[in-house]
């Protein structure tokens, strides 16, 4: 199923989604370092957000998260894509320093944990090549 949406950073990347519906703040809410998600309010608290497709609905906080995404890449441990319902400008300006394919105005409703996603940056496609089996 290929999903039509918004180009925001170009890029081809393949992987697992790892999906939330809530909204994630990069600043404070993941380790540079690990990858991991460090805030421990949110439902994905102690997963590590490296080589997947993190489907979330928008970022929140503040401005550093930018960097935050920058931080990921540098050292190895960034999704290989992200996939909103509606990208900030936030996670919108860390896609593009970091070179991590973004798409936006998906219905992340329509992807769950597990799926198996290829991300087209450049033309907004979000395609599942593969479900999660449940």
């Amino acid at each position: 199923m290929k999903l039509k949406g918004r180009s925001i950073s170009p890029g081809r990347a393949g992987g697992e989604a790892l999906v939330t519906r809530e909204p994630i703040s990069f600043y404070g809410g993941v380790d540079p370092k690990t990858g991991t998600i460090i805030d421990p309010r949110h439902e994905l608290h102690g997963q590590s957000v490296g080589g997947k497709v993190l489907v979330f609905p928008h970022g929140r906080g503040s401005t550093v998260g930018a960097y935050v995404i920058y931080g990921l890449k540098r050292n190895g441990v960034a999704p290989a894509a992200l996939v909103n319902e509606f990208c900030e400008p936030i996670v919108a300006s860390g896609a593009i320093l970091a070179e991590i394919p973004c798409v936006d105005q998906i219905p992340i409703d329509n992807i769950r944990t597990g799926d198996l996603l290829l991300v087209d940056g450049g033309k907004g496609i979000v395609e599942i090549k593969a479900r999660r089996k449940i």
